[in-house]
This record gives structure tokens, sequence and C-alpha cells, in this order.
């Protein structure tokens, strides 16, 4: 029996995953930041309603979105930055082991090159860039609104 078989008549399936968003407190600095690392506005647009309310379970949502797009066109980030209602704080330092949190994976060619163009957009190191056995250089930083972004560097 292989995958398909147990999934049944009828049942649906994932067909790819479309998008992660993150919720951001300033959106400009947000594209920036995420432009700077390689990715490629697909597009902005205010999102606003009854509709809206109703999908994300808040009143009164009035926000804006910005789509990131990887430059394989693959992978998608979605920025959102909420006007109405006011967003709760979280807290922007949280560790990369907070329940919930949010760590971001992108795979990089010249890391080093990458975080040198990411410190000016507010790019911290979280630890180490760090060798992971023979196979990659990897390390995880903080972007824009406490954001974690790990990068991986492929060595051989």
């Amino acid at each position: 029996m292989n995958d398909t078989d147990q999934r049944g008549p009828g049942r649906g399936t994932i067909q790819r995953m479309d998008n992660i968003a993150i919720v951001v407190d300033d959106l400009a600095a947000a594209k920036a930041f995420f432009a700077e690392l390689g990715l490629e506005l697909e597009g902005e647009a205010t999102v606003e309603g009854s509709v809206v309310d109703r999908l994300v379970g808040l009143e009164g949502v009035r926000s804006d979105i910005a789509m990131m797009r990887t430059p394989d066109g693959h992978g998608r980030l979605e920025l959102t930055k909420y006007h109405t209602p006011s967003s709760r704080n979280g807290d922007p330092r949280a560790p990369a082991n907070t329940l919930g949190g949010h760590r971001v994976m992108f795979a990089v060619e010249d890391i080093e090159d990458i975080l040198d163009r990411l410190r000016p957009h507010g790019a911290e190191l979280l630890g180490e860039l760090v060798r992971y056995e023979n196979s990659y250089r990897l390390c995880y930083l903080r972007g824009p609104a406490g954001i974690i972004v790990a990068l991986a560097e492929r060595t051989n």
C-alpha cells in the first residue's frame, strides 16, 4: 500500500506550501531587509472589510501586506502590518526555543557577504556562524520585528 492508497476516496491533499506570514511593526524596514537578503517584491495590498474580519477572527481589520518571493519562485513570505486592530506586542528578543516561535531558513551562497549586507538593516547574530559536520555553514540571526532568520550555506 502506498501513501495514495491510505488517503481513501474523497480526501483532500496538500498541493504545496503557498507562503508564511509574519506580522511586523515596520513594513518598509522588513521589505528592505528581505530584499537585501534576495527576496523579490511580488506585490503589495491593503486588506480590510468583513471578509477579512471573518477570515482572521478579528474585528475592524485594516492591514498592509507585502508578498516577497524567493529568487527560484517557489517560496513566498507575506509581511503584514496591522493598522487596526493594533497588534499585541510579542517579545522581539524571545529565544529560538520559545513555544510558537518563528524561524525562517534560507539556503544561501556566500553567507558572510549576506551577513555583512544585512547588518545595516539591523540583523544580529543570535549565536555564532558555525560549521555543521562537513556539509553546511549555518547561523541564526534576528531580523525586523524579532524574526529569527536562519542561513545555510552548503560547503560540499
